[in-house]
């Protein structure tokens, strides 16, 4: 149920694109780009992690979600889906993270 769910706001996301931004919240930041989007990611970020330092759950879980969701918009913004995110996840089950950061130090070495 939660990847249908994502893929369903994934998809009222994409058809926002180049919306009326005085009609849609989600419109006007795409029209805004960028920097807009993500300046927006790194407030809802620091509201996640003051909620957690607060430790009242259902604010953990609210901002949490403002925080996804601004995320799939900056997915949405780089012609990506959350199904992406999740083939990535999928891709690191069962390797340590010490493991997976290893690996991924050596792939960016490799590409330069």
């Amino acid at each position: 149920m939660s990847d249908r769910i994502l893929g369903q706001l994934a998809d009222v996301i994409d058809s926002r694109k180049g919306g009326d931004a005085d009609a849609s919240y989600v419109a006007r930041l795409f029209a805004r780009g960028d920097d807009a989007i993500l300046k927006k990611i790194g407030e809802e970020a620091t509201e996640a992690v003051m909620a957690a330092k607060d430790g009242v759950r259902e604010r953990i879980v609210a901002e949490t979600a403002d925080l996804w969701f601004h995320c799939m918009i900056m997915l949405s913004h780089y012609g990506l889906r959350p199904e992406d995110v999740l083939a990535e996840l999928e891709r690191r089950a069962g390797t340590s993270g010490i493991e997976e950061k290893a690996l991924r130090k050596a792939r960016e070495r490799d590409a330069q």
